[in-house]
């Protein structure tokens, strides 16, 4: 298991954070990967499982969509949390709507780079649908293009909510894939944070830093 000695601290509230659903928090770390997969026509853009290999989550793109559009299914291909490029978006925005959907009523968080330029650190603000101000991030990432690696804080603070590494190994390497290691702190929304990282490495891919 990744990051297996980590001591977690407490969580940063008293109650779950629940961004997407309740169901997906649980009271201790849950480790996942994340598999970007070369051919996605059928079974989608990435896979996403436990430390057993049981699918958990797939990540399908939509197909001739005029926006970039990703959805969040769960392992019997239930929508889950529907992911879509903002566009025409100076800070390379992308929205996550319930289910689905892509109406502003189902919007659940919005996540955009915290800098326009930004060259081989990414850094995004992650903002709940219900902070409609934006005048400070409910979440924060601080990410390595290079190192495919991520830290994901709760807020403005260091309080880290999950943390993300580059996972290697034999078959992924054979097969040319992206395999990430996702840990999710205990009481955190691991849809929600799986959510996050695909945006991430959507936005991580426009690698000309370009909007």
């Amino acid at each position: 298991m990744m990051m297996g000695q980590t001591s977690y601290p407490p969580a940063p509230s008293t109650q779950a954070i629940a961004v997407v659903s309740p169901q997906f928090c649980a009271p201790y770390p849950v480790d996942l990967t994340i598999t970007e997969k070369t051919f996605s026509i059928t079974d989608g853009d990435y896979a996403v499982t436990d430390i057993n290999g049981n699918i958990v989550f797939k990540v399908k793109g939509k197909l001739l969509s005029l926006r970039d559009k990703r959805v969040l299914l769960d392992a019997a291909g239930n929508p889950i949390v529907t992911l879509q490029q903002k566009v025409l978006s100076a800070h390379r925005r992308w929205r996550a709507y319930r289910g689905d959907s892509t109406d502003s009523k189902h919007l659940l968080f919005s996540v955009k780079k915290a800098s326009l330029i930004q060259m081989f650190k990414t850094q995004l603000d992650v903002f709940l649908a219900s902070n409609t101000s934006e005048h400070a991030c409910d979440f924060h990432i601080k990410g390595s293009f290079f190192e495919r690696s991520c830290t994901i804080y709760h807020g403005n603070s260091n309080v880290i909510v999950a943390q993300m590494s580059k996972r290697y190994t034999a078959k992924n390497i054979v097969l040319g894939k992206d395999a990430f290691g996702v840990t999710v702190y205990p009481n955190v929304d691991y849809a929600f944070i799986i959510a996050l990282i695909v945006m991430l490495d959507e936005i991580n891919k426009d690698r000309d830093g370009r909007d």
